[in-house]
């Protein structure tokens, strides 16, 4: 079995090669709640990273648990639109979504992860935020369930979001 150790990587001409440039990431502990029907910014749930290079690239990484229902969409935006891969014929383009059904005896809440590559071409500060769309104006949670009535008998959670700055 061989082993290769190198104190630096470089190009061929003589520049270092540093391949994840930073790594910015918040958590929110916290419970959040909302019947908006408008698309709303999930409060505490926003990085903002500042590309070296016009040519970086941003992964995004969000990992949130919470209940909605009858249509609740989550995405992320760069605070001045949405970072789309849903079908251009549609109306409500996401990036990730989870729906959660219920019925009066239970509440189960969901996990939903999701990441994307994002393509900035800027060197301005950037700002990403957990964006949710709810036309029904049914509650929307984040980081419990529903009927959580504030007891041991429901868990609590935390979500995250992550932004890598990947060099181009």
């Amino acid at each position: 079995m061989s082993t290769l150790k190198v104190n630096t990587l470089q190009n061929t001409s003589g520049n270092t090669l540093t391949l994840i440039k930073q790594v910015v990431q918040t958590t929110k502990t916290d419970v959040y709640t909302s019947t908006a029907t408008s698309a709303t910014a999930v409060t505490g749930m926003a990085v903002t990273i500042t590309p070296s290079s016009t040519s970086s690239k941003i992964l995004l990484q969000c990992m949130i648990m919470g209940e909605g229902i009858d249509g609740v969409y989550f995405y992320i935006d760069d605070s001045s639109s949405p970072l789309l891969i849903g079908d251009t014929g549609q109306s409500n383009q996401v990036r990730a979504n989870f729906q959660i059904y219920r019925n009066a005896a239970e509440s189960i809440g969901g996990i939903q992860p999701f990441m994307y590559l994002h393509s900035p071409s800027t060197t301005s500060a950037i700002t990403y935020r957990l964006m949710h769309l709810n036309p029904n104006s049914t509650t929307v949670v984040l980081n419990r369930t529903a009927f959580d009535a504030n007891n041991t008998f429901y868990g609590r959670f935390a979500s995250t979001m992550i932004a890598q700055e990947v060099a181009g």
